[in-house]
């Protein structure tokens, strides 16, 4: 996934909003909270990190070119950092994308939601 097709996906969810932080990530937030991030690659591609289920993320973080996502993980959140597609192809990476940013809509107070029209 390249950062144009992350960001042009991610816009596409209702009531994203988009900022560039933490040393040019691009983050994607939803009633202003982070629901994806990409960015930090390695030169030859972009690493996305995501919001997943406890059941997911004790599945994905022993995946190749999958891990616990750095500083978010090690705070015992539930969060994984897609670094290449060996295990987790495109059509599977915005699957967890929108479950990521459905996770996040689920924890929003309904004032918010309602006001999003979520």
């Amino acid at each position: 996934m390249t950062l144009d097709e992350y960001n042009g996906f991610c816009a596409s969810l209702p009531s994203t909003t988009h900022v560039v932080q933490w040393g040019g990530a691009h983050v994607w937030k939803v009633g202003g909270k982070v629901f994806a991030i990409g960015g930090w690659n390695d030169g030859d591609g972009l690493f996305v990190t995501f919001k997943c289920s406890e059941m997911a993320y004790d599945i994905l973080k022993e995946q190749p070119g999958l891990r616990p996502a750095p500083y978010l993980a090690s705070r015992g959140m539930k969060w994984i950092q897609r670094q290449t597609g060996e295990s987790m192809d495109l059509g599977a990476l915005k699957d967890y994308l929108r479950e990521s940013y459905r996770l996040i809509v689920q924890k929003l107070p309904k004032a918010t939601r309602k006001e999003l029209g979520l």
